[in-house]
């Protein structure tokens, strides 16, 4: 089969990613073999390949969001990120799998979706209809599913003011389930091809900042020195949930200006298999707008750059050709 991996962790422009030959994987005990259909490619795959995120084993091959058929059923399935958990320790127990300390995740610890065959367990994949386009239904996959959990993580009241730094992939699915739920979103974005998508799907702002106090916030952009600024933004009692699993460095801040009047900075990691089939029962129940650019198999490199350089407006995909 072929297969991308991570050879050299670096900017894009250095060509970290290689087209190679593979032999297709063999299933253990309790795992199942997927041919894959479509996989989206995440912010998280680019902080693989560049090294921001720091490489588990050697020749990973990235992806996470993947849509396919299990061999010899047939069953369409979904894998995402989380791919295993201990199931036994204090915070599986608990309902919080997200932050076993023995998780596993796909395209990180184990090979993902940038191939024509991935392995997972069984327990962990998501059921998927027939008759959805593949490349709708794999973003859903990361950045619905992160998404959700962000929006939870927020405590945005009913009807609230949300604003949303960073509108790409994740960032244009949870916005559409915001509204839907009557929030009124802000999007902070410095692209122009964003911020009319997000007028476009219903925001009523999108510029350099909000233009009224916040009750919550998501920060998806991976961006440290946005932090300051949108706790600023915050009004009393208002949390700022940082969406992504890397930021850059967060600059000191001001106790008064930044987190006084019991405003809440928390983080989101990762996501549970609950958060996983509640969203998409949600989303299939009522289907977001998914907004894609879609890439053959073989520009798996190209899609990344383009996602280093904020030239995805919605979700890039990769579709086996």
């Amino acid at each position: 089969m072929r297969a991308w991996v991570v050879a050299e962790p670096g900017p894009m422009a250095s060509g970290p990613l290689e087209l190679v030959e593979r032999d297709v994987p063999v299933p253990g005990p309790g795992e199942v073999l997927v041919r894959v259909e479509a996989c989206g490619v995440c912010r998280t795959d680019l902080h693989l390949a560049e090294g921001d995120l720091p490489p588990r084993r050697p020749r990973t091959t990235p992806g996470h969001q993947v849509v396919g058929r299990v061999e010899g059923t047939g069953e369409r399935v979904g894998v995402a990120w989380l791919r295993s958990t201990c199931g036994t320790c204090r915070y599986c127990v608990r309902g919080t799998e997200n932050l076993c300390p023995s998780s596993t995740y796909t395209g990180w610890d184990a090979d993902g979706g940038f191939a024509e065959y991935v392995v997972v367990p069984r327990d962990y994949v998501y059921p998927l209809p027939d008759g959805v386009p593949a490349e709708r239904l794999a973003p859903l996959l990361c950045a619905g599913i992160i998404g959700y959990r962000a929006l939870l993580r927020c405590d945005l009241p009913p009807g609230g003011r949300l604003g949303i730094y960073g509108f790409g992939a994740s960032a244009h699915l949870t916005a559409q389930a915001a509204i839907a739920q009557g929030a009124v979103v802000h999007a902070v974005t410095r692209s122009a091809a964003s911020r009319a998508l997000a007028l476009e799907l219903g925001a009523a702002s999108a510029g350099d900042r909000p233009p009224e106090p916040l009750d919550a916030a998501i920060l998806f952009a991976p961006v440290g020195t946005l932090v300051p600024p949108a706790l600023e933004a915050l009004d009393r009692g208002g949390t700022l949930a940082v969406a992504g699993i890397h930021l850059t460095d967060v600059p000191v801040l001001n106790y008064d200006r930044h987190l006084f009047q019991e405003r809440t900075l928390r983080s989101v990691t990762a996501n549970t298999r609950a958060d996983g089939r509640a969203y998409l029962e949600l989303a299939l129940a009522h289907p977001p707008r998914v907004t894609t650019v879609l890439h053959p198999f073989d520009e798996a490199a190209r899609a990344l750059t383009d996602l280093a350089n904020d030239q995805v407006s919605g979700a890039a995909v990769l579709v086996m050709n």
